[in-house]
């Protein structure tokens, strides 16, 4: 017999909890997600603030920032057929 996976341990000992805690751990579960991402959003700001500080990134109006990325995704399109 294959042994359980952590997940599979993990959704077997939930299951065993009362319907009130299962729903406990869903929301403590979706709050440490919100958080998380929270924190690669604010490493990704700072990295990108000190990038452009470097001067390694350009400034762009919005229109040309999607005039680029129209380009982009036009030629990648064609390129990986």
């Amino acid at each position: 017999m294959k042994p359980l996976s952590n997940l599979d341990k993990v959704l077997d000992a939930a299951m065993d909890l009362p319907l009130e805690q299962q729903e406990m751990l869903i929301q403590i579960l979706k709050n440490r997600i919100v958080e998380s991402r929270r924190d690669e959003i604010a490493i990704d700001a700072a990295t990108s603030i000190a990038e452009f500080e470097a001067g390694r990134l350009k400034v762009q109006t919005s229109a040309e920032a999607i005039q680029e990325l129209r380009e982009y995704l036009n030629n990648s399109s064609t390129t990986d057929v």
